[in-house]
């Protein structure tokens, strides 16, 4: 590509980003794809190589795992229900690309629940020696305040705790690969600040009281504590990569049953599961991203974390060191 033609898709490419609903939407997708030549994820080899990926029976993480099926990937599959388990490794054991892959491999946890992660990693470990990619996709915008097995607020037992003691445990068979760890976040997070050392002491951030409920904000502030957590986790573990992303505006089981009215308003502009997840499995498969980590992705490009003045002032390092000391505590890693 020349200069002059990569000035002009980089334009492109930062309008978009720019005007959200455009970059956001199925034609953001589009025009990305085809301005900058996108490699087909089925033209990577994943042979021989293991790819660990929760909540992966439905929406992203479905589709996810039938791209890394096709470029060769070994998957471990590990999710809440047994016969959803079972339908889709039968399913993608019919695609398999490879004779170096492995069966896939299912494992039964909500990751929500800390003493299901804890078992469900110990499974792994044994049957894994190596893990070349982790993606943290499971996670669900619930309406109403529920509370996890230990009694967290659920939105963040299952987008925060659960993926952060996962990835404490798995840390050494990803390590051992090389490997990248790589969370599904969304741009609902950029109208989310983090939350100041008083509201974390105070138990009002970032899980919010009964009083103060909204499944939305929830769910976005969900979202801004997995990127921040990313960052630091990059700062903290500079042998594996580290990437969080977003998938844009996606139509997935979760978005139909979560937010119907915004569906129903903004279907036409959805992009596919398949769109959505394109840039997850190309986190997972092309070797550039290990330059890159701790960054913040979206249609396989690096994007800012922060569009608010207001996010942008919240994000010091006293808050960020004490969102850290928060989950380590709250997911068991630090007794």
């Amino acid at each position: 590509m020349s200069s002059a033609l990569r000035s002009i898709t980089g334009a492109i490419d930062a309008a978009l980003d720019a005007t959200v609903v455009p970059g956001f939407s199925r034609a953001g997708f589009a025009i990305r794809s085809r301005l900058q030549h996108f490699r087909p994820i089925a033209d990577y080899s994943l042979a021989g190589k293991t790819v660990v990926i929760t909540g992966p029976t439905s929406g992203l993480g479905r589709a996810t795992a039938d791209l890394l099926a096709r470029s060769g990937a070994s998957l471990v599959l590990v999710g809440r229900s047994a016969s959803k388990l079972v339908t889709v490794a039968a399913e993608l054991g019919t695609i398999a690309t490879s004779p170096d892959q492995q069966p896939i491999d299912t494992a039964i946890a909500e990751m929500g629940d800390l003493d299901a992660v804890r078992r469900v990693c110990a499974e792994i470990v044994v049957r894994h020696g190596a893990i070349h990619a982790l993606v943290h996709n499971a996670g669900a915008l619930l309406n109403t305040r529920t509370l996890s097995a230990q009694g967290e607020e659920q939105t963040i037992a299952s987008h925060v705790l659960g993926p952060h003691l996962m990835t404490n445990l798995l840390l050494e068979p990803v390590r051992a690969a090389g490997g990248r760890i790589i969370t599904v976040s969304s741009g609902g997070m950029y109208g989310a600040p983090l939350g100041t050392i008083s509201d974390v002491a105070g138990a009002g951030w970032p899980e919010l009281p009964p009083n103060r409920y909204d499944g939305t904000r929830q769910y976005a502030i969900a979202k801004r504590v997995q990127v921040t957590m990313n960052e630091m986790w990059a700062e903290r573990q500079p042998d594996i990569t580290f990437a969080a992303m977003h998938p844009g505006w996606a139509d997935t089981p979760g978005v139909q049953e979560s937010i119907p009215t915004f569906r129903m308003m903004t279907r036409p502009l959805l992009r596919t599961a398949a769109q959505g997840a394109d840039t997850i499995a190309w986190l997972v498969a092309d070797p550039a991203v290990t330059a890159r980590s701790g960054e913040f992705w979206c249609d396989r490009a690096v994007r800012p974390i922060h569009r608010l003045p207001g996010t942008r002032r919240s994000d010091t390092p006293a808050n960020r060191a004490a969102l850290w000391e928060w989950v380590q505590q709250r997911s068991g890693v630090a007794r």
